[in-house]
């Protein structure tokens, strides 16, 4: 008698059964295969933006470097130049859009969601066509994947502040449930 006999019929070479693909991680962040090419602008950017912020690296090193980068070529490029580009040149502007609705020093708020936050206040002021759900929710998702715990949640509040004044006709028709133009 074979070696599979003994384990008996319904269990020799029997494979656990396939879990459905989900395109999320297990903290629940989309996997980076399933992710739209602005979502890895997005991510590209604020990988450059954190560069700028932390090392005081020159953009256009920042931005050499980050294309070199594995998977950039999948990113919206001309998104990512936006991004990076604008942020750097407007940091003294976001941060002053950004300070107000703070309740702490901006050097007390860690660089990564300092990052996220000029991602969202720049998109807000220069992307009219990225609608500002889709910017809040892209910035909370950068926030959870790259920031601190609860950092997505700080990230939030301030993104939301800021878009009830930068997007306030959009926002005001979109939560009393009107069409979008």
């Amino acid at each position: 008698m074979t070696q599979a006999a003994d384990l008996g019929p319904s269990n020799a070479g029997a494979r656990p059964p396939r879990q459905a693909r989900k395109g999320l991680t297990s903290t629940g962040v989309r996997k980076a295969g399933s992710k739209p090419p602005r979502s890895r602008s997005r991510e590209f950017a604020l990988q450059g933006l954190y560069q700028v912020l932390v090392g005081r690296n020159p953009t256009p090193e920042v931005d050499a470097f980050t294309r070199d980068l594995s998977g950039f070529a999948k990113c919206d490029t001309a998104h990512f130049d936006a991004l990076l580009h604008g942020c750097a040149e407007h940091a003294s502007a976001l941060d002053a859009l950004i300070v107000p609705v703070l309740d702490r020093p901006l050097g007390e708020i860690s660089p990564v969601e300092h990052a996220v936050m000029w991602i969202g206040a720049y998109e807000f002021g220069h992307c009219p066509e990225v609608p500002w759900r889709v910017v809040l929710n892209e910035c909370i998702e950068l926030a959870k994947e790259f920031g601190g715990t609860d950092g997505h949640k700080y990230v939030n509040a301030v993104l939301n502040a800021l878009a009830n004044s930068l997007r306030s006709a959009e926002v005001r028709a979109d939560r009393a449930g009107a069409p979008r133009p």
